[in-house]
């Protein structure tokens, strides 16, 4: 079977065969499975041209089924001849079982309408049982630096249930545009989520796209998002960075800046990358602005379905408040030592206000410097080290480490990779990545909560850049994030059976219309000739 993730145990029901749905093949929806047999109607119907009509005739039917005695996202599929149950820990194991029992089904299961008459569709006499192995498995899409439609984050909601993976993060706000709207503060999108320019590659290229470019999310919108990802099981985590990656905002409200050091009136939406000067001024007026903020925040994103607020905390020079009196009086008003923990002030700050709110603040891994709150997570990215520090001090992690599954890193060493970032990280580095160090201690490897893969598109200026940058990386993501099966040792996996099953999965992809990168490196139109990037060349260092 070419299935992925693999699950944790199959088996062929002797001797070997399959059985036949057809027009006639009925869908019995017990109680908490309701949600799963819409989307399986919409969507194996949709492909199959099978009605599945509700009914329970014994000789020809399909029982989506709640088992308590199983993990909460486990499933059992069990296709023998004479019974065809797909059952789950819970309504979320019920469509992870969805998903394995599409891949069954085979690539042409993966479009959205019959491309052949066929009136038959074979499913393998197989018995499966499966369950996690992270809680957290996630993908990370950097909406910021280029915008991305609505339609284009319903269609990765998709990618990533077909994947087993269950956290969208998205990264909502950053120097170059301010994507969610905010009807207290309509200038956050009316001024802040447009630049009138872009830098075409990495900061040091002399090339400029002169289109205009911006977009946001209205609130129904984002509301359409998160339900869109709750039928799918998927979590959205929004991130509202600060205090730095903030020059959207400080355009669109010049007073959020740290006005005494210089003018903020003169900051556009800044139209290049890097770590940006720019940061929050640490006052009362830019507490009370983000709190307004995060309050229609959550108020679209319900704790049920998304218990966790993203706050960044990433990449924030402290110079300006170095050189602003202000800064240095609320340093001195607040009995703090140095800027780090004026940055770390900030982080407490909105750790309280959303724990008294019922979240859970989760920040990149410098909101470790000067000290981490009790109930914060941590977004280790910068290696594992953050994490481990974390872990052994009892919270929460999910590891991200660049050097592992940064996807918008190049994928090979070839002079036709466009616009090439980073270390080479290929489908077998991917494979190979381990989310839990070795020497953690047991109670803090059970701090390691999950794992996430990372986009970020300041070279990324299109859905087909993303999709060649994430697939089919992520298929090898998926795996690790989800496999109970692979061995902890990254060595001893087995990557020629992926390589084997990665055949199959490819025939999906193309069925799903996802611009991957072949296995042969790019086609012509995914180059990008004369577009400078930024390749570091050697082994990542592993830190």
């Amino acid at each position: 079977m070419d299935l992925i993730p693999f699950p944790f145990a199959s088996w062929w029901v002797p001797p070997p065969g399959y059985d036949v749905l057809d027009a006639d093949t009925q869908l019995e929806t017990q109680p908490g499975t309701e949600g799963v047999a819409r989307w399986f109607r919409g969507t194996i119907g949709a492909a199959t041209g099978l009605p599945f009509p509700d009914g329970n005739d014994d000789d020809n039917r399909i029982v989506l089924s709640i088992d308590p005695t199983l993990p909460p996202e486990g499933y059992r599929i069990v296709a023998d001849g004479y019974a065809r149950r797909l059952q789950g820990g819970s309504a979320a194991g019920v469509f992870w079982g969805a998903q394995t029992f599409r891949q069954l089904l085979g690539p042409e299961a993966f479009r959205r309408a019959p491309v052949t008459a066929r009136r038959e569709w074979h499913l393998p006499l197989i018995v499966i049982e499966d369950a996690p192995r992270f809680p957290w498995r996630g993908l990370m899409l950097d909406v910021a630096r280029h915008f991305l439609p609505k339609d284009d984050v319903l269609r990765y909601l998709d990618l990533l249930a077909a994947h087993k993976l269950n956290v969208l993060h998205l990264h909502l706000t950053d120097d170059q545009g301010w994507r969610i709207e905010i009807k207290r503060y309509p200038r956050l999108t009316g001024t802040g989520a447009w630049r009138a320019r872009t830098k075409r590659g990495h900061r040091a290229s002399e090339l400029w796209d002169e289109t205009p470019h911006g977009g946001y999310y209205t609130q129904d919108d984002i509301r359409e998002i998160v339900a869109y990802a709750a039928e799918r099981h998927i979590r959205v985590v929004p991130e509202i960075d600060l205090p730095g990656h903030s020059q959207a905002a400080i355009a669109a409200y010049p007073e959020l800046g740290n006005t005494d050091v210089i003018d903020t009136t003169t900051l556009p939406v800044w139209d290049t990358w890097g770590i940006n000067p720019n940061v929050l001024a640490p006052t009362d007026n830019t507490l009370r602005f983000y709190e307004g903020v995060l309050e229609e925040v959550l108020a679209l994103f319900p704790a049920d379905t998304s218990p966790f607020v993203h706050l960044g905390g990433d990449e924030c020079p402290k110079d300006q408040w170095k050189a602003s009196p202000a800064a240095q009086a609320r340093m001195k008003e607040l009995g703090l030592a140095g800027e780090d923990e004026l940055q770390a002030w900030f982080v407490r700050h909105f750790d309280r206000w959303l724990a008294e709110r019922g979240r859970r603040l989760i920040g990149w891994d410098e909101i470790l410097e000067g000290g981490l709150p009790p109930g914060a997570a941590v977004s280790s990215w910068r290696g594992y080290a953050g994490g481990i520090a974390a872990a052994e001090a009892g919270h929460d992690v999910v590891m991200c480490p660049e050097q592992h599954v940064y996807l918008d890193h190049r994928q090979d060493g070839g002079a036709d990779e466009p616009v090439p970032i980073g270390y080479v990280r290929t489908l077998e580095d991917v494979y190979r990545f381990e989310p839990v160090p070795p020497g953690l201690s047991p109670a803090a490897a059970a701090h390691i909560i999950g794992t996430q893969a990372n986009v970020w598109t300041e070279v990324l200026d299109s859905r087909s850049r993303v999709d060649y940058q994430v697939f089919p990386r992520l298929a090898a993501f998926a795996e690790v994030a989800w496999s109970t099966r692979l061995p902890a040792d990254p060595a001893e996996r087995d990557f020629a059976d992926f390589t084997r099953r990665m055949t199959a999965h490819y025939a999906r992809l193309d069925a799903l219309g996802v611009d991957y990168r072949p296995p042969g490196g790019p086609l012509p139109w995914q180059r990008r000739p004369g577009v400078l990037g930024r390749p570091i060349e050697g082994a990542p260092p592993n830190v």
